[in-house]
């Protein structure tokens, strides 16, 4: 293992899994960056180590100005606090499972070298899975279940995959931190799936408002639709109830902030313009096999009453 890599605790667990995101491109409704720092305080999680940000980041680029450059305070000409890039990973016990936690920022160059430093870390942990997770911004409905779309390391991994209700990406284009690693990951034989949500985005500019773009920032809709599909493969029992009361009141919000749209801008049909977003658009609800199960055991409890 190269000296990128520093772990200063090895997980005790005989089952470890990860679960990845980084400050990036792909970052629709925070799924990538602010969905792992979620888990990370709702498991109580404790950085055991990081990779180094040697070589992978840069200090300016002509025409960028402060862009890149790190963050100083000072207070009387000496120094308070310094940015720096931070990729770090936490560790925790859930359930007798271990879950490791990482938390990074998309490197800048030497991708390569930052990819063969992130799978150390992954086999120094003895993780079993990684789950990478990512968000990108699409037209559709707010109220619906995301829709997710999957790419995987081993090719051995597809039939597992088909009953998670995702749509296997067909993208061509600029890779992805998720894919590019996961790429990497099948020379060596690591399970990686990389999750993406779709976030919401509208784009009123040609209804001539103010406001020309609507997204949802933070998609915690996305983040538990994510989640129930991770928590139900990986077997951790995580609860989501916290994620599933943000969930419906970001439904609300949403509703609520489309009405007073309409009531200001009736002229423009604001709430026919969502409806017709979402007059295609299939929802892939995730229901687990067990609950599945559970629903219809209710549905022919009701029948044998009637």
């Amino acid at each position: 293992m190269e000296d990128l890599v520093r772990l200063w605790e090895i997980p005790e667990t005989s089952e470890n899994y990860m679960i990845a995101g980084w400050e990036q491109w792909a970052d629709a409704g925070e799924i990538s960056s602010g969905l792992p720092s979620y888990l990370i305080e709702l498991v109580g999680a404790e950085r055991i180590g990081k990779i180094r940000p040697d070589g992978f980041y840069f200090f300016q680029v002509p025409g960028t100005h402060h862009l890149l450059r790190p963050q100083i305070k000072l207070s009387q000409g000496h120094r308070e606090s310094m940015s720096s890039h931070d990729n770090d990973l936490y560790h925790a016990t859930v359930n007798g499972k271990g879950l490791s936690l990482f938390i990074g920022e998309e490197p800048h160059q030497n991708e390569e070298r930052y990819a063969e430093a992130f799978l150390d870390m992954v086999e120094a942990v003895n993780a079993k899975r990684v789950i990478i997770v990512g968000g990108v911004y699409g037209a559709m409905p707010y109220d619906k279940d995301r829709e997710v779309s999957c790419v995987y390391s081993l090719p051995r991994m597809k039939p597992e995959l088909d009953q998670y209700a995702v749509r296997y990406s067909n993208y061509e284009g600029g890779s992805t931190i998720g894919s590019y690693l996961a790429h990497h990951a099948e020379f060596r034989g690591i399970e990686m799936v990389v999750f993406h949500g779709f976030a919401p985005a509208y784009e009123f500019s040609q209804m001539g408002l103010t406001v020309q773009a609507m997204r949802v920032e933070e998609d915690w809709k996305a983040w538990l639709d994510i989640m129930r599909r991770v928590d139900y493969m990986l077997g951790l029992g995580l609860d989501l109830s916290d994620l599933e009361e943000r969930s419906s009141s970001l439904i609300s919000a949403w509703r609520d902030k489309i009405d007073e749209l309409e009531q200001k801008h009736p002229d423009l049909h604001i709430k026919e313009y969502i409806e017709s977003v979402g007059h295609d658009f299939v929802e892939r609800s995730f229901i687990p096999l067990d609950s599945a199960w559970d629903v219809l055991g209710d549905m022919l409890g009701e029948e044998d009453q009637d």
